[in-house]
């Protein structure tokens, strides 16, 4: 095994092991932990000094100890930037006075977006454009089923189905939104594709010859034990960007200079 494969399993073990706690859950106890080591601050400074303090002061000390404290538990940039804006920004938007019907129109929104990824740890990603031909030009020359785990908006499936007529496609995406986005767009284009609302546990993958998954660290232990249970020998597993934690691929794929990795497992 290559030494950068073995880092890459190493950081996506550390990785999966981290989204076992769900860091929306983390980033929730550190804003309540910041906001009460704040407040209590504040309110001793108070009796001691007799010194008041604005609200203004109290949000950006909270959102400042929030950020500061996420930095050091190591988690990613962007949950720093998140601690510190979230509270500044729900107090500028409770002063606008805005109508709560945007609010929830919002809450909607997000929620047949996201759906189940607080549950599932799998959220959103979208594949490069130049995935597609990356996979066509690997798949074998003849008739297969192929299936598309968490398919989102459906680019992937739908446009490997218009390159390969020969061949049935479908994707499997639980979030409303892009489930429903991508059947429509598979009437607009008369492509020999199906999508389908559903969690892909509930499906069976020994009727594909091609499974194909662009998830999370956190799904790939599983989908390795239902893919080596399920699927037939001689099949394939792939994984873009994702590696199956201690389970060396037999086939690594680079897409792009910049792009991730296409990982090949043959069962």
């Amino acid at each position: 095994m290559s030494t950068e494969l073995e880092k890459k399993f190493e950081a996506q073990n550390i990785l999966t092991d981290k989204l076992r706690f769900p860091p929306a859950v983390e980033a929730l106890f550190i804003q309540i932990f910041s906001f009460c080591i704040c407040g209590s601050g504040i309110f001793f400074t108070h009796l001691l000094f007799a010194k008041k303090f604005s609200l203004i002061s109290f949000l950006l000390a909270g959102a400042f100890v929030a950020a500061i404290i996420s930095y050091f538990r190591k988690m990613d940039w962007w949950w720093w930037a998140i601690q510190f804006f979230f509270p500044i920004s729900v107090f500028a938007l409770l002063s606008l006075d805005i109508s709560r019907h945007y609010y929830l129109a919002a809450f909607i929104f997000m929620a047949l977006l996201y759906w189940s990824t607080f549950r599932t740890q799998v959220p959103y990603y979208p594949s490069k454009a130049t995935l597609p031909s990356v996979i066509d030009d690997f798949l074998p020359r003849k008739p297969l089923r192929f299936v598309d785990l968490g398919s989102g908006f459906g680019g992937l499936t739908l446009s490997l189905s218009l390159k390969r007529t020969d061949s049935f496609f479908c994707g499997v995406e639980i979030a409303p939104l892009p489930w429903l986005i991508s059947y429509f767009r598979a009437q607009i284009h008369s492509a020999k594709v199906s999508f389908f609302l559903k969690n892909y546990y509930d499906m069976t993958l020994g009727e594909y010859d091609v499974v194909f998954a662009y998830l999370s660290p956190a799904a790939m232990p599983s989908l390795w034990e239902k893919a080596k249970s399920e699927m037939r020998s001689g099949t394939l597993l792939l994984s873009y960007e994702f590696i199956v934690p201690d389970i060396e691929p037999d086939l690594c794929i680079n897409t792009d200079s910049n792009d991730p990795i296409l990982y090949v497992w043959r069962i």
